[in-house]
């Protein structure tokens, strides 16, 4: 479940003042709610059109998107990136490559972004140079290792930018499961980590966006 935040029509005000979705987005967001499992992990519009604005902003060279489910958020910031840049991609459900690599052809994004199936606790440390960008949407237990890893493949002057760190408001709660102290130990440590200024937004189910300083 995701938290709302706003009143529902503020959030139609929002959107119908946003930039459009294009139509292969859309395509991709349809087909992922009506084939795939837990839809609502999608980015989806708003946040789709957050990422890209900040692709747009930073144009970023090399990005690493730690999640790829069925590959919006990939695709909306392969948007800003220039020429002769590269986006890896890694998940480890491998049922959703097909759709993956559908849409990254339908957007004609083949020669930007790349993906690998595999666990990636175990694949980061092996790509080879740094980062300009890395995006973490994957399973939370890991949230302060993926950041970890992040950390020492960014360079300096590069963004980190963490999805679901609200979790649909059970950060507030007392009594948290496993899933829910993951997301806040990973805010705590950011929160905490001298290397990051950052700031914590309540877009969806909560953005964290991090610049590295040293």
């Amino acid at each position: 479940m995701i938290m709302e935040f706003i009143d529902e029509k503020l959030e139609e005000y929002a959107l119908l003042h946003t930039e459009k979705e294009p139509d292969v987005l859309k395509k991709l967001n349809r087909e992922t709610c009506l084939k795939v499992m837990r839809p609502r992990m999608l980015s989806g519009h708003l946040q789709g059109r957050f990422l890209s604005m900040l692709s747009h902003m930073i144009k970023p060279n090399r990005v690493l998107e730690i999640g790829t489910y069925t590959g919006y958020s990939a695709l909306c910031l392969a948007e800003g990136m220039p020429e002769n840049s590269e986006l890896i991609t890694i998940d480890i459900n491998e049922e959703l490559s097909p759709i993956v690599e559908k849409y990254i052809k339908l957007y004609d994004k083949q020669d930007v972004i790349k993906m690998m199936v595999g666990d990636a606790t175990k694949l980061i440390p092996g790509l080879n140079g740094s980062f300009d960008f890395i995006f973490i949407d994957a399973d939370k237990e890991n949230y302060t290792k993926y950041v970890k890893f992040s950390l020492e493949k960014l360079k300096k002057g590069g963004h980190i930018v963490i999805d679901n760190v609200l979790w649909s408001g059970k950060v507030l709660e007392e009594q948290m499961d496993k899933e829910t102290r993951a997301i806040d130990e990973v805010n705590k440590f950011v929160n905490q980590c001298s290397q990051l200024q950052q700031i914590l937004l309540p877009v969806r189910d909560g953005l964290m966006i991090c610049r590295k300083v040293s």
